[in-house]
């Protein structure tokens, strides 16, 4: 998979170097378990369609900026061909509004720490829940599995891949 987060140009630059059709934000609590994972597979599904994306990841709370995400949630995807390990968690910040198109967030909490820093109702039109393109209106939280064991972080794998899937159909055939 490529890519780092190296945090030297804006998602909105991008745009000078290569044309993006759609800019995409995971958003979780502490950036290193459910929007890495989110980030980390939407990008290599991206990678192999050929979508003219760029993807990334933030946290709503600063716990662990700069760090890689949970060992745990490493080890998860790489045993499933994924590798995450060279992300790094950053903070959901008012900034982010301008640089991305579409704001996924894993749960109710997150959604309202988001919403929070909306400067206007085009901000926030770009907010929505993570799971709304596999289960629509059923408003469906993807669970943190920080507390959990290791079938927690397996099924929330399996979960975020399934959303992920729904996701890229839904908005390639908008």
């Amino acid at each position: 998979m490529e890519g780092q987060k190296s945090g030297c140009i804006s998602p909105a630059s991008y745009d000078f170097i290569i044309p993006l059709r759609m800019r995409i934000l995971m958003v979780c609590l502490g950036n290193i378990c459910r929007s890495p994972l989110a980030d980390g597979l939407l990008r290599n599904k991206v990678s192999e369609k050929k979508l003219p994306w760029f993807v990334d990841s933030a946290g709503t709370a600063a716990y662990h900026i700069g760090n890689p995400p949970d060992h745990r949630m490493i080890q998860t995807a790489k045993e499933n061909g994924i590798d995450i390990s060279g992300l790094r968690a950053r903070q959901f910040t008012s900034q982010d509004y301008e640089d991305f198109d579409r704001i996924y967030v894993m749960d109710q909490s997150n959604y309202k720490n988001v919403l929070a820093l909306a400067n206007s109702n085009a901000d926030r039109q770009k907010v929505s829940l993570f799971l709304d393109h596999l289960y629509p209106n059923e408003q469906l939280e993807v669970p943190d599995p920080y507390y959990g064991n290791q079938s927690d972080f397996d099924a929330v794998f399996t979960l975020v891949n399934e959303a992920t899937e729904a996701l890229i159909s839904d908005l390639t055939h908008e």
